[in-house]
């Protein structure tokens, strides 16, 4: 089975500061490092990393050659990502010293997707296989379709949120992933509780706390997080993601899935960067010896 990905490449700009910037106030920052990123890019990476074979469908611009090839040697197939003409999307991130950060995204070759690219890249994808979503390309919905008309499942993380596009991908959903304000937001504008959401699954996002797993059958699982001293937040849910789609797609049962992305998040969050923070599988397995275990809370 593989998992493909519609997947947001950025350039990452990470800038170190005292404190994040209030409205109007100009900070220096205390360092500054480039490295890959993007939403879609770290969940490709991630599940690559959990020993995932994954498929990104993708475009950079003239300058993203060098993402091309850091996609490559992480371990993700990249036939299938395009150069257009636009520019390579780039984020600026701002990080405290507690780990938290501020992150200001610019779409550029991620929001150019060409059509009958990623309509070659899906007739690969077939029943068994995952399909990967995030609101940071193009072409969304009609990946989501094409997926489901192949008998593919499909993830998808809504975010950046807007709760209209989020609404229009529930019914071509398997497991839908939100933080607790998206699923608050996303809750109250279909007048339901977050456990009553119309998709198969849903997965809710907890930050330090852990993440919350409902699904149509009434289950409710919620599976804490290891504690760690946090270095850098950026790309912890992404990784959470990629891990989870990885244990998914090789068949592990919900909670065993779920406890081995609580592991790898919060391994990467001890590191600082994104992409090339993101932890390999036995890394995550000789962090969990050293960690007291993380079983689903009642």
């Amino acid at each position: 089975m593989s998992v493909f990905c519609l997947a947001s490449v950025n350039v990452d700009h990470f800038h170190r500061v005292d404190h994040l910037p209030r409205p109007g106030e100009t900070v220096a920052a205390s360092a500054y490092g480039r490295g890959l990123g993007g939403k879609g890019a770290n969940q490709a990476v991630a599940a690559a990393r959990a020993g995932a074979r994954v498929v990104l469908i993708g475009a950079v611009g003239p300058d993203g050659g060098w993402a091309r090839d850091r996609l490559a040697a992480l371990g993700v197939d990249v036939r299938h990502l395009a150069e257009v003409d636009a520019p390579t999307g780039h984020a600026m991130i701002c990080i405290e010293p507690g780990g938290e950060n501020s992150i200001v995204i610019h779409g550029g070759a991620n929001r150019a997707q060409h059509e009958p690219g990623l309509t070659r890249a899906m007739a690969e994808c077939g029943p068994g296989d995952w399909l990967m979503l995030t609101n940071e390309t193009s072409h969304v919905a009609q990946a989501a379709a094409m997926a489901r008309g192949r008998g593919a499942r499909v993830i998808y993380t809504a975010a950046p949120f807007e709760a209209g596009a989020a609404r229009a991908m529930l019914p071509l959903l398997d497991l839908l992933i939100v933080n607790e304000g998206e699923a608050a937001a996303l809750s109250d504008s279909l007048g339901v509780t977050p456990e009553a959401l119309p998709v198969p699954a849903c997965l809710v996002t907890l930050g330090a706390r852990g993440a919350r797993w409902h699904d149509s059958g009434g289950r409710t699982i919620t599976m804490p997080a290891p504690r760690v001293a946090v270095v850098d937040s950026t790309g912890a849910g992404d990784t959470h993601a990629g891990y989870l789609a990885a244990a998914l797609d090789r068949g592990a049962p919900v909670e065993e899935a779920l406890q081995l992305a609580a592991r790898a998040a919060a391994l990467m969050v001890t590191r600082p960067g994104t992409a090339d923070a993101i932890p390999v599988l036995d890394e995550v397995t000789a962090f969990a010896a050293t960690i007291a275990p993380t079983e689903p809370a009642p």
